[in-house]
């Protein structure tokens, strides 16, 4: 279940770390560490000037263990647009997507969505743990579909959309039910509104995970390999709804291995390698004209 569609996707209580128990200064997660802007891939997504960058990443790193999964990361995403982060597996690109609504916590670096620092607050020259009410909080803002759709199984597909408004109080439970027939129907599931996600397709079940990842309304949705656990012949039905998405002017950040969907949909595609940003940019230039041998390399084998 998705983050963003209620208390019940809530990370547990005892991961979150209270104002009182504040994170002390040795642990907390220092700005100095940050890795500077000037060292990390060009931000080629320019926000223009007096807009506010729907996200912005700066300096995120991540280990686990010994493992360096992310390494100093540097990412702006413009309002409005489609950005897909394309490389190899282990990469670090479903790490990355994971720490924009803080489900995984930086060891250094930061994240803000629309200005505002996600998961912490800045005291001094460190970062302090929110306490996880004001977390999720912010996740009901974000939507996220997860490659393994993570649907009630004991809710129709009505319900697992209706679920999030009407738990969270913005909106009364007929509310939330019209809402979320208007939105299976807009992902082509007008016919499967009392269906149980066991008797739906792998295809059907991803669409009614994005019908509930917009319920919300979320000015911003993340998409962790959307398609990965279908089959090839119903990955096209979730890339054709995931394309009319994005061009209804909400921010997308896109992790996936469809090379075609960043061609077709993507205002800038994102190679990742190593826990790095290698090269960024828009999709004719990164996908037909790299820039970067490990870029190239990793194409020549996939397309």
């Amino acid at each position: 279940m998705t983050a963003a569609t209620g208390a019940a996707d809530a990370v547990p209580t005892t991961d979150a770390v209270p104002i009182t128990d504040a994170i002390p200064v040795a642990d907390a997660v220092p700005i100095r560490d940050a890795v500077p802007v000037t060292d990390a891939a060009p931000v080629t997504d320019a926000v223009p000037a007096g807009i506010a960058a729907a996200v912005e990443i700066r300096g995120v790193t991540k280990s686990f263990g010994a493992n360096r999964v992310l390494d100093g990361v540097d990412l702006t995403v413009c309002p409005g647009h489609v950005t897909v982060v394309i490389g190899p597996s282990g990469a670090g690109k479903s790490t990355l997507l994971r720490t924009i609504n803080h489900l995984e916590k930086p060891d250094a670096g930061y994240v803000r969505v629309n200005g505002e620092l996600i998961g912490v607050r800045q005291q001094k020259d460190h970062f302090r743990e929110l306490p996880e009410r004001a977390i999720l909080a912010q996740r009901a803002e974000i939507g996220f579909v997860f490659q393994s759709f993570n649907l009630f199984p004991h809710l129709t597909a009505l319900e697992n959309v209706a679920a999030a408004p009407a738990a969270t109080g913005r909106a009364s439970k007929s509310e939330a039910r019209e809402r979320a027939a208007e939105l299976l129907t807009l992902v082509g599931l007008a016919d499967k509104l009392d269906a149980y996600p066991g008797r739906l397709s792998g295809g059907q079940q991803q669409r009614v995970a994005i019908a509930r990842a917009m319920a919300l309304r979320p000015g911003l949705i993340l998409f962790d390999e959307p398609t990965s656990a279908l089959d090839p012949e119903l990955v096209g039905e979730v890339l054709a709804v995931m394309k009319d998405l994005a061009g209804t002017g909400t921010t997308l950040i896109v992790v996936t291995h469809e090379i075609g969907f960043a061609r077709e949909a993507a205002d800038t595609v994102v190679f990742m390698d190593a826990g790095r940003i290698v090269e960024q940019g828009p999709p004719r230039r990164v996908l037909d004209h790299p820039e970067h041998p490990r870029t190239r390399e990793f194409l020549s084998k996939v397309l």
